[in-house]
């Protein structure tokens, strides 16, 4: 006899909507994810998903009704709460089109908790799609499975971020200069990733951050890694010694 498959399905689509959810409600879609629901998945009334708001959890809706521009769904169980991610935020020098949005998708995908762009003396890009991002960031989650979005600050400038940094929050930053392995400094607790432009930070950046009473200078190893790889590179590392990587899935 065959073994009956776990409900709901693993591969049911899931969906970020902005409103708080609660069994018995109905949401009405339009817009894009109307039309991914509709046009590319082609579900009908009576298929499921599972949709998340990034405040109440996971939730099982189904298909009320489904039209070519507009969806409603009907909120039924509820699935799990809002996950608790690593207490991690990545400060980042803004680079290109394209690249970018590979490391915030990257970035949320490994569960950051906080994403910030800072504007360093080197960053060539002078301008941010915020509203591009956030979208990048929503799909990762959809995809990874998080029911909890990374925010998502406006640019600024870091000297300022470093004058109003949070008490208690460990801020490892990339120095090509030299410093020490993240698996010999990382520890749990709040903490921060900060990555410069493509081009490094200057002299005077670079003082500035090590005289930061927060500060830990970081290598990434022997090679010049490109910013969004070094991001990556450095996140990975503080998961697998003081974030969650090494957590069994109950």
């Amino acid at each position: 006899m065959p073994a009956t498959p776990a409900w709901p399905h693993a591969s049911l689509p899931r969906l970020y909507v902005p409103e708080p959810l609660k069994a018995g409600t109905h949401i009405a879609l339009s817009g894009g994810p109307a039309n991914y629901l509709a046009n590319v998945l082609r579900l009908r009334a009576g298929d499921q998903a599972k949709v998340f708001d990034d405040e109440t959890g996971e939730w099982l809706a189904t298909v009320a009704e489904a039209g070519r521009r507009s969806v409603m769904l009907a909120v039924g169980e509820h699935l799990r709460e809002r996950e608790r991610v690593p207490d991690l935020w990545l400060l980042f020098a803004p680079i290109k089109r394209g690249r970018i949005d590979w490391l915030v998708e990257k970035a949320t995908e490994l569960g950051v908790d906080r994403l910030i762009p800072v504007i360093t003396a080197r960053t060539v890009v002078d301008r941010l799609n915020l509203d591009r991002l956030r979208a990048h960031a929503i799909e990762a989650a959809e995809q990874c499975d998080r029911t909890a979005l990374p925010r998502l600050d406006a640019p600024a400038r870091l000297k300022t971020a470093l004058e109003s940094w949070y008490e208690g929050r460990a801020l490892y930053f990339a120095d090509e200069a030299g410093g020490a392995p993240m698996i010999e400094v990382a520890r749990p607790g709040p903490a921060a990733i900060l990555i410069g432009p493509e081009g490094g930070f200057t002299d005077e950046e670079r003082a500035l951050i090590r005289a930061h009473p927060a500060a830990c200078a970081i290598t990434l190893g022997p090679r010049i890694l490109r910013a969004d790889t070094a991001a990556l590179a450095a996140i990975s590392q503080w998961l697998a010694v003081a974030g969650d990587f090494t957590t069994r899935e109950k």
